[in-house]
């Protein structure tokens, strides 16, 4: 019995050119990318070298694409990468890197040589969604000859980058997710539809060949000071996979082309924030963000001086 059937394409069949078309049509702006990230990148040239490490075809000069590299370099450094916006609907992955670059980066340069990326899907970012205006998804695209601009280009100028220690991937998980995205994902691959249950609270996906587990439960204390940790559910999972530690999980992230797959880093976390909770805000969300990047790098700094 079929619970949900999405309105364009004929169930059951995979999107044709002409539906993927139809679902670009019915898209529209709803927000800017140049107020609400490039207009802020533009005051942070000071402390970061801006650098346009490329642009989207569907518009260039609407979406050119920026990386923040702290100021200044210093070789001997380790370098950190923090992306934002790779699904361009997940608000406060874009406006917390632009927080965590405005109001927290410069404690941390004597540290590190930060790479931040706040908005990687720019159109995406406008219009609110999980896909390209092609309906591709970047977050599935991260592998060679990617049919995702985003990706590729973000990773073509990663290429070019030092080896990286940290990356910390901010993303959300919404409502929308099942109103709205996995719908249209069974769609447009002509699959049934199976509901899913959105996890109430904060998470991290680590990656499966270097889970780095005291590193993932820095993250999760720091944020456990701004928001709620998801609990596992009844099965002590987490959208469907296993509970490893108090609020996180474990993907492989190069089989399934995710940005954390982007660089070989030693200490890797997905963030997924809950926007919709009753006790949730933007800017709980945003402050959640940053915590998670804070306390990623004060673990690192702290073993690393009790190391030496």
């Amino acid at each position: 019995m079929t619970t949900h059937f999405y309105p364009i394409g004929i169930e059951g069949q995979p999107w044709s050119d002409s539906e993927r078309q139809s679902w670009y049509e019915n898209t529209t702006i709803k927000r800017s990318y140049q107020r609400d990230v490039l207009d802020r990148i533009s005051q942070l040239d000071s402390t970061f070298q801006l650098h346009q490490y490329g642009a989207l075809s569907i518009d260039a000069e609407r979406y050119p694409l920026f990386a923040l590299l702290s100021l200044p370099r210093r070789e001997l450094l380790p370098t950190v990468l923090i992306t934002g916006g790779v699904h361009g609907y997940e608000t406060s992955g874009v406006q917390g890197a632009l927080d965590f670059a405005e109001y927290h980066a410069q404690q941390y340069v004597a540290h590190f040589n930060l790479i931040i990326v706040p908005c990687v899907s720019p159109w995406g970012y406008e219009t609110i969604n999980r896909w390209n205006n092609r309906c591709v998804d970047p977050n599935r695209s991260f592998i060679a000859n990617s049919p995702s601009e985003e990706a590729a280009q973000l990773i073509a100028f990663m290429s070019q980058q030092p080896d990286i220690l940290i990356h910390v991937d901010l993303h959300e998980t919404t409502d929308s997710d099942e109103q709205e995205f996995r719908p249209a994902l069974a769609a447009r691959d002509g699959k049934t539809y199976q509901p899913g249950e959105v996890p109430d609270g904060f998470y991290t996906v680590g990656n499966t060949a270097s889970p780095e587990l005291a590193f993932q439960a820095a993250v999760i204390d720091s944020v456990a000071a701004i928001t709620h940790i998801a609990p596992a559910d009844s099965h002590n999972q987490i959208i469907g996979s296993d509970v490893v530690a108090h609020g996180v999980i474990l993907y492989p992230m190069k089989n399934l082309g995710l940005c954390g797959s982007l660089t070989n880093c030693q200490y890797g976390t997905t963030t997924e924030v809950y926007p919709d909770s009753p006790s949730a805000s933007p800017e709980i969300c945003n402050r959640a963000q940053v915590a998670a990047i804070q306390g990623g790098l004060d673990f690192v700094i702290r073993t690393q001086e009790l190391e030496r």
